[in-house]
């Protein structure tokens, strides 16, 4: 199946199928967006960067960084220890996301690093852990230059969706959506992601908006505020 970049700037460009929602690439018809530059950008009031900082010293950029403009990650930094389990997939079964789960950190000038893989997507794992008080943080590419990327469907999760996250000592943790927000990436809602909260939830994160040539990125980011199931 061939599907357009959701928000970007589409042009008709070289051969290119999209297998297994993007997982694969196979030669016939190209569809794609005038090579973005990969950027990184933070709200306003911390903006130090608007740089993406590489995923692969041998990889050319393939497009925007989903985790563009999550920032200030620090604002509810508590890192697991040896001991704890940690996230190692993440499910949605609405938008059939079957993802695994990279460490993600944040670069030199704090801004919260994007997935290496486009079907994956990434925890910050400076943060909190799923399942403990608080926010955890998962985030993931919309698209790239040739195809749809592990979120893309991420708008369409409507309120009462599950998401599932598996954990490296075999359980099983149930989330329940209960909102979503759109944010221009120059006022991220910093302290409704990232600030304390007295139960464990969950923040999905993707790029969303439209395009924006100029500046190579998204102008928007869409976050998924989800509650763990405890019944």
């Amino acid at each position: 199946m061939i599907r357009l970049p959701k928000w970007g700037w589409v042009t008709i460009a070289a051969a290119v199928v999209v297998v297994g929602g993007g997982a694969g690439l196979t030669a016939a018809v190209a569809i794609g967006r005038e090579a973005p530059r990969a950027s990184v950008s933070q709200p306003a009031s911390d903006a130090t960067s608007t740089d993406e900082p590489s995923s692969s010293s041998s990889a050319a950029p393939r497009g925007n960084n989903a985790a563009d403009g999550p920032q200030d990650p620090t604002a509810n930094e508590t890192s697991s220890t040896a001991a704890d389990a940690v996230p190692v997939s993440v499910h949605i079964p609405s938008i059939h996301v079957d993802a695994n789960l990279e460490d993600l950190h944040k670069d030199a000038a704090g801004a919260l690093e994007p997935p290496t893989e486009w079907n994956d997507a990434g925890w910050y794992s400076d943060g909190v852990v799923p399942g403990h008080v608080g926010p955890a943080i998962i985030a993931g590419h919309v698209d790239s230059l040739t195809s749809a990327a592990i979120f893309y469907d991420l708008d369409e999760l409507a309120a009462g969706d599950a998401v599932t996250v598996s954990m490296s000592d075999g359980t099983t943790l149930s989330f329940t959506v209960r909102s979503s927000q759109q944010a221009a990436k120059n006022a991220f809602p910093t302290s409704n992601v990232y600030g304390t909260t007295p139960t464990p939830e969950l923040r999905l994160i993707t790029c969303g908006g439209t395009f924006d040539k100029t500046a190579g990125h998204y102008t928007d980011n869409l976050i998924v505020f989800a509650d763990l199931n405890t019944a």
